[in-house]
């Protein structure tokens, strides 16, 4: 890569290093995050549009929906690994184009099972491309001071597309045919296909010994188990024959997958890794952040429209003012990071959090916007916070050889969170709801069974019901949900306080790169290859 030089690698290999041209591909692979993260939430705001046009089932719907996450979760450890072994530039490559592909496919899907087939393709895409981000940015950003800035700006890009893709989608639908939420994703590709082969730099960890295919395709298939069955507790069906045949099939496999790691010469996943307080702690603290944020997302847009009544884009609007705090977090992590450390910086960002979780409980029946605003700022910066600071410790306690595995670890555990989180904190509330529609003054049996499944059916059940028994079903609804919430924030509140506890073992300070003949900050390599914790950040 023109304007960089090169430092050797623990192994022994030239790497690229931090020259003039690093930011640019940081530029580069931002552009590749936000596609990823754009099409992870673009999808919802179109689901009446496709459900109207292309007729799909029930269970065709809940897979146009939910199989891009979970082919996405399930074949990062795959990819990032692979990435590894044949060329991280490669695999984020090939990504691209077959992104591309997939998003043509799907936005001229004629039925249900071409849109599910195409959503599927995207989601190989998106776990060739996320791990690889990551894992070139290690390689560029050799120097941790610079490489905690640009995990802030890359952390800042997830937020800014987790918030655009329903705002985007909404837009597009008002002008457009549904289609054209996959469209999008065609140009931005075209452009990072050329761009990206000519500015990324290749680069490999260990080639010794094969590749572990067969160890690869058990870490697919038992995590497309789990998170499948860990997303269907949270359904109408939580213990059903196939929610457990999935979550012990699933798990089965993956303890099998770390028994064959623990015996293979040359390993797929090293996981020594997790023998380093900092990795493992930074994983724990990244699933028990994300099992916080999106559960709590979805039961606030659920609160903002079905209690304070609001229309679809006046909750996106309520709502922006935590990706706004999330960005100034990730932005700002950086200073945070070297000024306060790892500990410090990930325990306030979850005792921030927990505090805002406590305030919000303060909602009620009522719109109350300076509570709301006040505890959403809170909550994406506190959030952000930890995320960026468990990231970045994560990234460098690993060997650089080992980056594609370390960033696909991390983006597992950012995805297998997402799903407990929705699963745990959904059967709270489902728990704490549903006792209050029992009893209903003149209300039938059935009908409170019914309007006990979720707030929106309640609805649907009073208006059926009309006059008083109707408008008495809706408010007791209306207040269980309430109270539900509550309950649910009281839950999230201590899974943060323990989260807290948890940083704790992170390093008290961030120990940086030191500099290498040329002028240019490497990594400690020998504390690495000797397995001795360097000191972590995000």
């Amino acid at each position: 890569m023109s304007g960089t030089t090169t430092a050797a690698a623990p192994s022994g290999r030239r790497t690229p290093g931090a020259g003039a041209n690093r930011w640019v591909v940081l530029v580069v692979l931002c552009v590749s995050l936000l596609l990823v993260a754009v099409d992870a939430t673009v999808l919802h705001v179109a689901v009446p549009a496709v459900t109207e046009d292309l007729k799909p089932g029930a269970i065709e719907l809940l897979w146009i929906v939910d199989i891009y996450p979970l082919v996405c979760a399930s074949l990062l450890i795959l990819f990032g690994t692979l990435g590894d072994r044949v060329g991280r530039r490669r695999v984020l490559l090939l990504g691209y184009a077959l992104f591309g592909v997939a998003s043509a496919v799907a936005a001229l899907a004629d039925t249900p099972h071409v849109l599910i087939a195409a959503r599927a393709l995207l989601g190989v895409g998106g776990a060739m491309i996320m791990p690889a981000t990551l894992s070139i940015l290690r390689q560029v950003f050799p120097d941790r001071r610079e490489r905690a800035l640009a995990i802030g700006i890359w952390s800042a890009v997830a937020a800014v597309g987790a918030a655009v893709g329903p705002l985007l989608g909404g837009f597009l639908l008002e002008h457009f045919w549904w289609g054209s939420v996959f469209l999008i994703n065609i140009p931005l590709m075209l452009v990072s296909l050329p761009v990206g082969r000519v500015l990324l730099p290749e680069s490999t960890g260990e080639r010794d010994g094969p590749w572990d295919v067969t160890g690869a395709l058990m870490a697919a298939a038992g995590l497309f188990g789990l998170v499948f069955g860990v997303k269907r507790l949270g359904g109408e069906d939580p213990l059903g024959s196939t929610t457990l045949t999935c979550l012990v099939l699933g798990g089965g496999l993956l303890f099998a997958f770390v028994r064959r790691q623990r015996r293979r010469t040359h390993p797929l996943v090293d996981l020594a890794m997790f023998t380093r307080p900092a990795f493992s702690t930074s994983v724990g603290c990244i699933v028990l952040a994300m099992l916080a944020l999106v559960g709590l997302e979805l039961i606030a847009a659920q609160y903002l429209q079905l209690v304070l009544g609001l229309s679809p884009l006046e909750t996106g609007l309520r709502l922006l003012p935590l990706t706004i705090a999330a960005m100034a977090a990730g932005l700002a992590g950086s200073r945070m990071l070297q000024r306060f450390g790892p500990r410090r910086m990930v325990a306030a960002g979850f005792c921030l959090t927990a505090l805002a979780v406590v305030a919000l409980i303060g909602m009620g029946g009522e719109d109350n916007a300076p509570l709301l605003l006040t505890g959403f700022v809170l909550l994406g910066f506190g959030l952000e916070t930890t995320l960026f600071g468990a990231y970045e410790s994560m990234l460098s306690e690993a060997p650089q050889t080992q980056a594609g595995g370390a960033a696909a670890i991390g983006e597992t555990s950012y995805q297998l969170g997402a799903g407990i989180g929705i699963a745990l904190l959904g059967s709270v509330m489902n728990a704490a709801y549903a006792p209050g529609l029992s009893s209903v003054r003149g209300v039938p049996a059935a009908d409170s069974a019914a309007a006990g499944h979720s707030l929106g059916e309640a609805y649907e059940v009073a208006d059926r019901l009309g006059g008083v028994r109707g408008a008495a079903l809706r408010a007791a609804a209306r207040d269980s949900f309430v109270h539900g919430l509550h309950v649910t924030l009281l839950v999230s509140a201590g899974l943060l306080l323990l989260g807290a506890l948890a940083a704790l073992r992170l390093p008290w300070r961030m120990e940086c790169g030191v500099a290498s003949g040329e002028g240019q900050p490497t990594m400690p390599a020998p504390r690495e290859e000797a397995g001795v914790p360097a000191k972590s950040s995000r």
